[in-house]
């Protein structure tokens, strides 16, 4: 954060708590006038500091209120089996979040899906044919107690 001062600072943290503030509520909740405020939120973008902006979206409406975390490991541990895995993961649309983790996997991957019968399926077809699986522990999430946390900067 060496390149960032007071004013992008408290830019990020307004933007990070709400993405819809307008240009000139923004820049007055900064104290700033907006030709700086918008200068400098351009600059944050340009620099990827601000990666996007995108509406949470609340899951149940749109039938996806299960979530499950499943742990993968593969086969081998090479640079060739982790890219593969890594390249068929990122064309799942269920797969939310896939990381690459110290410890009992190689891989925690968050999906969001309808129920437990849609991720049997999903899990049937899809998971445990991708590159290089070997082993898959599921874990149904009971309760989301913290989720998308805002970044504590």
């Amino acid at each position: 954060m060496g390149d960032l001062d007071r004013i992008d600072i408290n830019i990020l943290r307004a933007l990070q708590s709400d993405g819809r503030l307008s240009n000139a509520d923004l820049a007055a909740r900064v104290n700033v006038s907006p030709a700086t405020c918008h200068r400098r939120t351009q600059r944050l973008f340009e620099d990827g500091f601000i990666t996007g902006v995108h509406a949470q979206i609340a899951p149940e409406p749109v039938n996806l209120g299960s979530v499950v975390m499943v742990g993968v490991v593969l086969d081998r541990s090479t640079p060739e089996s982790f890219a593969a895995f890594e390249q068929a993961v990122i064309g799942m649309k269920e797969v939310l979040d896939c990381n690459l983790v110290a410890g009992d996997f190689d891989y925690l991957l968050k999906i969001r899906v309808r129920d437990m019968s849609d991720f049997n399926k999903l899990h049937g077809k899809q998971l445990i044919a991708l590159p290089g699986v070997r082993q898959t522990r599921t874990f149904f999430v009971m309760k989301e107690v913290k989720d998308n946390a805002p970044l504590p900067f």
